[in-house]
């Protein structure tokens, strides 16, 4: 009994933590790309993660296209993450490891979120071809980047662009290497 409580609280604990660095990531990677602001899913993601940032843009500047304070804000909660779920599991880390075990944590998410954002601007791409929505258009905004140096080698083979399942067997090749412990995964 007390094993299933103690899962329970992992699985909450964890997923919590994780859906909040999905969020700053997309943060992250909107101001990267320069995504429209005024999107309203930019303005979502903005919203929900502002209070958090705020007070430490006062301190750390921009740098070119990174938000510096929400990169920090970004790697203390994935320390938190790691932190906690060890923790919950009953396992003690020095801080060099933990932070080692963040930093694979932040790239399998975001190996992860391209992969969900390609996959997803691909369904609509067949869906909708053509239309315009703030999905479509953040999407576009992401993964362009990504897929502009793919299509240079992959040509379209029957009016197929087939560069993002490229691009997606690539991120989740990477994915697999990472040495991620089990239980952080």
């Amino acid at each position: 009994m007390i094993a299933n409580v103690n899962n329970a609280m992992v699985y909450l604990v964890g997923t919590l933590l994780d859906l909040l660095i999905y969020v700053f990531l997309l943060r992250v990677l909107l101001h990267a790309v320069r995504a429209d602001f005024y999107n309203p899913i930019s303005q979502l993601v903005w919203k929900l993660t502002q209070p958090i940032v705020r007070p430490l843009q006062s301190v750390l500047p921009r740098a070119r296209s990174i938000d510096l304070a929400s990169v920090i804000v970004l790697l203390l909660v994935a320390l938190i993450d790691v932190r906690a779920v060890t923790y919950l599991y009953g396992y003690s880390l020095s801080l060099l490891q933990s932070g080692w075990f963040a930093l694979l944590k932040l790239a399998m998410l975001l190996l992860n979120l391209y992969t969900l954002t390609l996959f997803v601007q691909a369904i609509l791409s067949w869906v909708g071809p053509g239309t315009s929505n703030p999905a479509a258009n953040i999407l576009w905004s992401l993964n362009e980047p990504l897929l502009r140096p793919v299509r240079r080698f992959v040509p379209l083979i029957a009016g197929l662009d087939l560069s993002p399942m490229v691009v997606m067997f690539v991120l989740q090749l990477i994915a697999r290497l990472l040495p991620i412990p089990g239980l952080l995964s």
